[in-house]
């Protein structure tokens, strides 16, 4: 009998990580249906990373879809870091595709089978859509008319989608906005999410007793993860105004806009309800438990709009004020004039959330500010500085760009696409990416 030399093996190196993320998408395809898959558009995004760390301390399985032209893999490789060390047991797969290459959408759908889509994927910033409005257009609501065609054909009509206050316009008054208020978008990027309600609202009337559609319309999003692991990190001038507060505390930028100080206000500047992100988060979460417990009942509810919010404003100044404090001195601000269009106090009323969702924000503005700053300082440039040459990236992939790709369903002339590409690259000195904006559009949605 022959003993063997077990010193004379050579030790096995570690899988790379893109091939250990190979074999656990085999292993995730080969599990019974009884952990069922979620798909997330935009899932590295702001908001998609602090949600998918949420969802992945529940244990849910996930497939992540994203173009990364305003985020980064970096946030989706922490987010996953972030669930394992709290003790989550998901997992995830990513796919670099854009929502508007129909072919790359397709095959996803073709690879697995989705109980439930969380839609976070879409441009976002108020000011660039009123310079390249149908890029907007285009990019948000053709990309959610290619995603839904997909989830209706695929047998998947369980939706959250990421929309926003935006909706509702002009207020007719100071008092917090519930869900049956009128809407009615100033902007581009705010009318796209209008029309995308009105899509998923038409959609769910076409089919009765079919589709749990939950719209989220957000507020003001604030903050980072406690842990400041992970936070917002947008490409070139910040479109909020914690962000660009931020980046002016850090260092990165001279000056706080501060438009107009004569409201009718406590201090004259303007009043928003700003939300933590991570009460956001809770928020997706409880949406999704809220469809996955009536679907269980055998019945569905349609359509139905929930605001997310603390139901409580803060100023403009009270917003720089409290960061002050937090980082220790006094932030430089400037008033400058209104600006067209605004309004003195939007504040939502989050009482249906509360009530249906059993949804209510938790973190203080205290909070807010602390994290905000902890992301900040340990990030003072975001994500680009901790960016890893190992990728989370599987086979399906296509070409970071906001505009139709060939095999959209949906297209625009030829010379309506070489316009937005040609405008989009001008303002990012040729790259055809999301545009860098002026301090002052940048700040449009801000305050």
């Amino acid at each position: 009998m022959t003993v063997p030399h077990h010193h004379n093996k050579k030790r096995q190196a570690p899988l790379p990580l893109q091939q250990q993320q190979k074999q656990q998408q085999q292993r995730q395809q080969q599990q019974s249906s009884d952990q069922e898959t979620i798909l997330v558009t935009g899932g590295a995004g702001f908001i998609g990373s602090h949600t998918v760390v949420q969802l992945l301390n529940l244990g849910k399985r996930l497939v992540i879809i994203d173009n990364l032209c305003n985020s980064s893999e970096e946030a989706l490789r922490r987010a996953q870091a972030l669930a394992k060390h709290q003790g989550g047991k998901g997992s995830f797969i990513f796919h670099k595709v854009d929502l508007l290459d129909g072919d790359a959408l397709r095959q996803v759908f073709d690879r697995y089978k989705f109980a439930a889509c969380i839609h976070f994927a879409g441009l976002k910033a108020v000011g660039e859509s009123s310079e390249i409005p149908l890029g907007y257009y285009q990019t948000n609501i053709t990309g959610t008319l290619n995603l839904v065609q997909l989830l209706q054909k695929h047998q998947c009509r369980n939706v959250i989608f990421s929309s926003s206050a935006t909706v509702y316009g002009l207020p007719s008054s100071d008092e917090p906005i519930k869900e049956d208020a009128p809407t009615g978008a100033m902007n581009p990027y705010g009318r796209t999410k209008q029309y995308i309600e009105e899509i998923l609202n038409d959609t769910a009337n076409s089919e009765p007793g079919k589709w749990n559609i939950i719209l989220l319309r957000y507020f003001n999003p604030v903050g980072a993860h406690e842990s400041g692991r992970i936070g917002e990190d947008p490409n070139g001038t910040p479109n909020n105004l914690m962000p660009y507060v931020a980046q002016v505390a850090i260092g990165r930028r001279p000056i706080i806009n501060v438009f107009g100080n004569d409201y009718d206000t406590k201090d004259g500047t303007g009043v928003r309800d700003y939300i933590h992100i991570q009460d956001l988060a809770r928020g997706h979460v409880a949406a999704l438990k809220k469809i996955e417990s009536t679907t269980r009942t055998n019945k569905t509810l349609g359509c139905v709009p929930y605001n997310l919010g603390t139901g409580t404003g803060y100023s403009v100044m009270e917003m720089i004020n409290c960061m002050s404090k937090v980082v220790g001195h006094a932030l430089p601000y400037r008033v400058i004039g209104r600006r067209s269009g605004d309004v003195a106090t939007v504040i939502a009323d989050p009482s249906l959330a509360a009530e249906e969702l059993e949804w209510k924000a938790e973190k203080t503005l205290q909070d807010m500010c602390d994290d905000l700053w902890r992301w900040q300082t340990q990030n003072p440039e975001g994500y680009a500085a901790s960016e890893s040459s190992s990728s989370l990236l599987h086979s399906i992939a296509v070409p970071l760009t906001p505009l139709p790709g060939p095999h959209s369903h949906i297209t625009v002339s030829t010379s309506a696409t070489s316009a937005i590409r040609k405008k989009m690259a001008k303002m990012h000195g040729g790259r055809s990416t999301t545009p860098a904006l002026t301090a002052n559009k940048a700040l449009q949605n801000a305050f």
